[in-house]
């Protein structure tokens, strides 16, 4: 499909809200990970060593507020991981299906996304580097092995090693921090390209796109500009695209207005980290009767409990703020299988290339 000669907005990442240490963890997400609570191991009151975390007062036995990791019914993790492109993606399909079925907490789902994003490096961490880098303690890491039906972590990361490649990952130590984090979008990006291995999720949310007028794009803080991107472009070639971009009360407003006049889908863009308000728009626009679609860092992510086709997409954590290529280009994708199932989209390009050059918009 063909388009216009402007393709502005860069492909830069959406700034984090939070500013990250040099290991990728946001200062303060510690803090704000809270008690791990659900799997009913016990009570651990010694102080966590080496990740200054501090005390872990232990599970709340009986209690499991966490999201069943293998998808809420009618809840659709879109893309495949599985697909043998790049060094460490046969990895992350492994740990996906590892987790896959079971009801982890919010601080487990948290190491396990970690686990997922440092998927060639899982099996040579240590319980103190993995609590470091997913922002927990290490009693949380050994909790977290034990609801997976291991003896302990080093169960795990055996299991990990028996499954894995055998070599560890290549040495990046001549790479400064810099090119390490281009490196690291790179990696992004090759687990993108094997999940699109199978297209047809991405098939089936470019026919909802097209099918639902209005079409409402859901993107709050971090995740504005991969949904500013969306719209202008879709703007193009959509009748009728309304960018949700601002919180606040208004913003159930905006979604039962997009209902009001038609609309039967809602896109988001979900990165870290996540707004409680995204969780709740999505919660309610699913009341609303719309399939809400969604772009998010993880099938892990917290949204993915109110979305009934989620497509992940990975972000860079090796600079102060997150970057965000792969969601970018997920978004790109997404524009070209919606312009596939819209009859009238090249015409409606090539209306507007005719009146751009007429109005002498864009410098040759």
């Amino acid at each position: 499909m063909s388009g216009d000669g402007d393709n502005g907005g860069g492909i830069g990442g959406a700034a984090d809200d939070g500013p990250r240490s040099r290991a990728g963890t946001t200062r303060g997400a510690r803090a704000a990970a809270g008690p791990d609570t659900g799997t009913g191991v016990g009570m651990d009151t010694g102080a966590d060593t080496g990740t200054g975390v501090g005390m872990d007062t232990g599970a709340d036995p009986g209690t499991d507020v966490g999201l069943d990791t293998g998808a809420d019914p009618g809840t659709g993790v879109g893309l495949d991981t599985g697909a043998d492109i790049g060094m460490d993606t046969g990895t992350a399909a492994r740990l996906q299906k590892l987790f896959e079925g079971h009801r982890l907490t919010p601080t487990q789902r948290r190491i396990a996304h970690c686990m997922v994003r440092r998927a060639a490096d899982a099996p040579f961490l240590s319980s103190v580097e993995l609590a470091e880098l997913a922002g927990v303690s290490q009693p949380s890491v050994t909790r977290f092995a034990v609801a997976l039906g291991f003896d302990g972590y080093p169960a795990l990361r055996r299991h990990l090693r028996e499954v894995a490649p055998t070599d560890k990952p290549g040495d990046t130590g001549s790479y400064n921090e810099y090119q390490q984090a281009v490196q690291a979008e790179i990696d992004n990006l090759r687990h993108l390209a094997a999940a699109l291995a199978d297209p047809s999720p991405v098939i089936e949310a470019g026919r909802l796109f097209a099918a639902s007028r209005p079409l409402p794009v859901l993107g709050l803080r971090a995740a504005t500009a991969q949904a500013a991107g969306f719209s202008y472009f879709a703007r193009k070639v959509h009748p009728d695209v309304r960018l949700l971009d601002e919180g606040g009360t208004l913003l159930t407003d905006r979604i039962d207005a997009a209902v009001r006049a038609g609309a039967s889908a809602l896109l988001c863009f979900a990165l870290p980290r996540h707004p409680r308000e995204v969780v709740d728009a999505l919660e309610y626009a699913r009341t609303a009767g719309l399939t809400v679609v969604t772009v998010a860092d993880s099938a892990f992510a917290p949204v993915a409990h109110h979305t009934d086709l989620l497509l992940p997409a990975p972000v860079g954590t090796g600079l102060a703020f997150d970057t965000a290529c792969a969601p970018m280009l997920l978004g790109r994708v997404l524009l070209e299988a919606m312009c596939d199932a819209l009859p009238d989209a090249q015409a409606r390009l090539e209306e507007f290339d005719a009146r751009a050059a007429a109005r002498g918009l864009f410098v040759e």
